[in-house]
């Protein structure tokens, strides 16, 4: 039924060899579709694909600009190639979007078309006519340029370790071993040379803020956390769901953390549990080492994928086949991992930075639901239509870091070690919530206050992980380094209020996985069925295609979390 022999989509408005240069070049097909005389339902039709297409070429050419950049953040050419775009073509896109999309809600015809069909899509456009204020045009394009500015900063972050240079992530394999004194020093290192960087990260953030705010103003809103809401489309849930998602944390996950936290001390053998010991093994017991090179780790996450149903190897596979994969860690590579879907060629592109560590697994196969998402998006006929919400965006790479744990021999040849691989799986799924409410409920208040001084904005921050911290873990004398922990959040600087999607998909992840438990092939199924239907309905209604309800109460989070350490206790 689906296929990954992913075609590139046909061009028949936009000359096949065209590339985008400059705006001069692109100028006259906006021109085109808005002057274009629209005089039947047909040609309207016409003129959306048409529009569809440029969006797309445009689409592409914007991302590969971003994915060059990222993967080598020292080269100045592809910077200002991003810069460039930025600043000087998308701004002056923005006025013919706007201007385009008045034309299409305006037209008699747009009331004909078909309601189910384009409901979520006419009702995105009606959103982005409302945002829209030319006064935000270049601010805009300044901070898409300024948000990039984390990851050059991050990507020049390295630490020496036994006479050896590593990048921080690299780094953190130390934090794995036996050796305790070895784990404090690289924990310490780490933390040492973020703050090197803390003025300069402190100084870019306010910058941000501050740009942000004096947009969600020119919009009629009261602050910036108001704009971002409507902004991504949070059509179907409220900041006061948010805030009720924070309080069900600490009630029904913080206690299985504790629980987690004080096996972890007991197998350790440890009076007191330290930050740089929730990744160490017992001494005898040797780290997990699920691949040693990013080919061995793409070739088994393929045969892994492959096992689970083939249709989800082929998408890994012809992505390897594209050279659309850059997986290992090096200098001058931005930090963090994401799956950047290409709206013309279809194959998505995966980057991230991996360095031979079970989480790396963990980052490659949700790095692979993500694509597997856009794969199953691609055949949509309007570019507008694979705009998926990010809710069910991260249930596709959620599900699939559980799904997947089902043949995980792939990456582990004996059955301790991938029993261990398995609880560290599941201790993730539960340890993550309070992580994510703790950088929730810090953007919401940044926003509803953003003349904030760096110091009230470290003390909110100490504030706010105190409220989630653990009983267990023993921070004493490092309040430096978790005063400054939010800088390590890539999500705050370069996608705001990005993150309470990770809470609400996990839950449907949970879900996912109780189905799968239960049927794995009528599982997969409504997976693959909820995501081939892109952007093109609600959120609950992409839920409920999933088999899901699209509820992150407390009442749901005490009963998913219930299965969550049953299944904990069956792999201990």
């Amino acid at each position: 039924m689906y296929t990954a022999d992913i075609k590139k989509t046909p061009r028949h408005f936009v000359p096949k060899n065209f590339t985008v240069t400059d705006w001069q070049h692109l100028e006259p097909f906006f021109k085109d579709l808005l002057a274009r005389n629209i005089d039947t339902m047909a040609n309207l039709e016409q003129w959306l694909k048409d529009q569809s297409e440029l969006e797309a070429v445009i689409n592409e050419d914007a991302c590969w600009r971003q994915i060059k950049m990222t993967c080598d953040t020292e080269n100045k050419a592809l910077e200002e190639a991003f810069t460039y775009f930025c600043m000087e073509i998308q701004p002056k896109i923005e006025p013919f979007a706007d201007a385009l999309n008045k034309k299409l809600i305006n037209h008699t015809y747009s009331k004909e078309l078909n309601k189910e069909k384009y409901f979520t899509y006419l009702r995105s456009i009606k959103k982005n006519i409302e945002l829209f204020k030319e006064e935000n045009i270049p601010l805009q394009a300044e901070l898409a340029v300024m948000q990039q500015q984390f990851g050059v900063i991050s990507g020049k972050m390295t630490v020496t370790v036994n006479g050896n240079e590593y990048t921080l992530q690299q780094a953190t394999k130390f934090l794995e071993s036996h050796d305790r004194a070895l784990r404090e020093e690289v924990y310490r290192k780490i933390n040492e040379r973020r703050l090197l960087d803390k003025e300069a990260l402190n100084e870019l953030y306010n910058n941000l803020i501050q740009k942000r705010n004096q947009i969600a103003i020119n919009a009629g809103f009261a602050n910036y956390g108001e704009y971002r809401f409507k902004e991504l489309g949070r059509f179907d849930y409220t900041k006061q769901d948010c805030t009720n998602f924070h309080e069900a944390v600490k009630k029904y996950v913080l206690p299985l953390v504790n629980l987690i936290y004080k096996k972890r001390k007991e197998k350790l053998g440890l009076e007191t549990l330290r930050p740089w010991d929730i990744e160490a093994q017992p001494e005898g017991t040797e780290p997990l080492h699920p691949f040693t090179t990013s080919d061995e780790l793409i070739n088994k996450s393929i045969e892994c994928f492959s096992k689970l149903r083939p249709f989800f190897g082929e998408c890994l596979k012809k992505m390897q086949e594209l050279k659309h994969l850059d997986l290992e860690s090096r200098k001058g590579k931005a930090p963090g991992g994401y799956n950047c879907p290409l709206a013309e060629s279809g194959a998505p592109f995966i980057f991230m930075n991996a360095a031979g560590q079970m989480h790396d697994v963990t980052t490659m196969v949700h790095e692979g639901g993500h694509a597997i998402h856009s794969f199953l998006a691609h055949h949509l006929e309007l570019n507008g239509f694979k705009e998926y919400p990010m809710e069910i965006a991260e249930v596709a790479s959620m599900s699939m870091e559980l799904f997947s744990m089902e043949h995980w021999e792939t990456f582990f040849n004996n059955a301790e070690d991938l029993k261990r691989a398995k609880e560290h799986q599941l201790e993730r799924v539960i340890t993550i919530f309070p992580w994510i409410a703790v950088i929730d409920k810090f953007q919401h208040w940044v926003y509803e206050n953003p003349s904030h001084t760096p110091e009230e904005r470290t003390a909110t921050w100490i504030s706010i992980i105190n409220e989630f911290k653990d009983d267990v873990i023993d921070y004493s004398g490092l309040d430096e380094y978790r005063s400054n922990a939010w800088q390590r959040q890539l999500h705050l600087f370069e996608v705001p209020f990005y993150y309470i999607e990770y809470g609400i998909a996990q839950l449907g992840a949970i879900g996912m996985w109780m189905q799968f438990k239960q049927n794995k092939e009528q599982a997969m199924d409504n997976y693959c069925n909820a995501l081939s239907l892109g952007g093109t309905k609600t959120l609950p209604e992409l839920y409920k295609t999933a088999g899901l309800e699209f509820d992150f109460s407390p009442e749901k989070i005490k009963v998913l979390m219930e299965f969550v350490e049953g299944e904990l206790v069956k792999v201990s």
